[in-house]
């Protein structure tokens, strides 16, 4: 039999059109009741920098289908690449295939690719375990449910076990990404949607973060100073991180700016300049690129 090759999404973006923005949703009731930590808002900005990538959103949704339902068509109106973890399940308390079904519009059908690798896994587990596979058991059977995706939608390979997530573009030209809850099995799948659909506006080496340890200033005295650069750089963000307790530097705030390197080297001589009336004491300078 032969495999079907994932296809990218078809978004349709210029490569020198404004890059995409992502974003990230992660579904759950374990998260929010805090039996499980959140391990994926992590690593997913780690998979991002390492492409020159950068998240600009997230949240955290319980599992109440009106809920996800509103965020699943809040996020595809938004044109942004939205990646979503858990609830892709086949047991009662996993809505998300549902609810983007909802989302989008469109009726859960059983995906042709899908069933054939659940079957395939069914068959290994079996013989795994020593046992006949036997597809038409009930218990597998209801297994399949873990193949109906929206209509349309193109499955995201699972190198784990074999159970795919699935994929939509959205109309805006963004698309979402639906991947299980498990680290093992979702970590693996991001890295794939981004090398496969996004590749093309990788931009590593293409960001620059630079900023300095401020002692004694408060941050209502350096916000002129930081409207001044926003003003003097569109396009750079400055920011401002305040510390009462930081293991070296105990209290400080760490100002800096991050953009484009070129232009974040611009605004960072201009901050530092006129940081300089102000009388301050300065730890190290911090720089950061991806």
């Amino acid at each position: 039999m032969s495999v079907e090759t994932p296809q990218p999404a078809p978004v349709d973006r210029p490569l020198d059109s404004h890059p995409p923005t992502f974003g990230l949703i992660v579904i759950g009731d374990e998260i929010l009741s805090g039996k499980r930590q959140d391990k994926h808002l992590p690593h997913f900005v780690e998979l991002l920098a390492e492409r020159g990538l950068h998240l600009s959103w997230a949240e955290y949704v319980g599992d109440e289908p009106p809920r996800i339902t509103a965020t699943l068509r809040r996020a595809r109106e938004s044109g942004d690449v939205v990646f979503c973890t858990g609830g892709i399940g086949a047991t009662p308390d996993d809505h998300t295939r549902q609810c983007a079904a909802a989302a989008f519009g469109l009726p859960l059908v059983l995906h042709p690719e899908a069933k054939r690798l659940i079957q395939e896994r069914m068959a290994d587990t079996a013989r795994e375990q020593g046992l006949p596979y036997e597809p038409d058991r009930p218990d597998n059977l209801h297994r399949l449910n873990m193949g109906m995706f929206p209509e349309g939608a193109r499955i995201m390979p699972n190198p784990y076990n074999k159970i795919p997530g699935f994929a939509l573009a959205t109309p805006a030209g963004g698309a979402m990404y639906f991947a299980p809850g498990f680290p093992v099995m979702a970590w693996p799948m991001m890295a794939w949607a981004l090398d496969t659909d996004w590749a093309a506006h990788f931009r590593r080496g293409a960001w620059l973060e630079k900023s300095v340890i401020v002692f004694g200033g408060m941050e209502a005295t350096l916000t002129p100073v930081m409207e001044r650069v926003e003003a003097a750089h569109p396009g750079v963000k400055v920011f401002s991180l305040p510390s009462v307790d930081h293991p070296t530097y105990g209290m400080h705030i760490d100002l800096g700016v991050k953009g484009e390197p070129a232009a974040a080297e611009a605004a960072y001589a201009d901050l530092r300049a006129w940081l300089a009336p102000l009388d301050l004491r300065y730890g190290p300078e911090i720089v950061r690129t991806t």
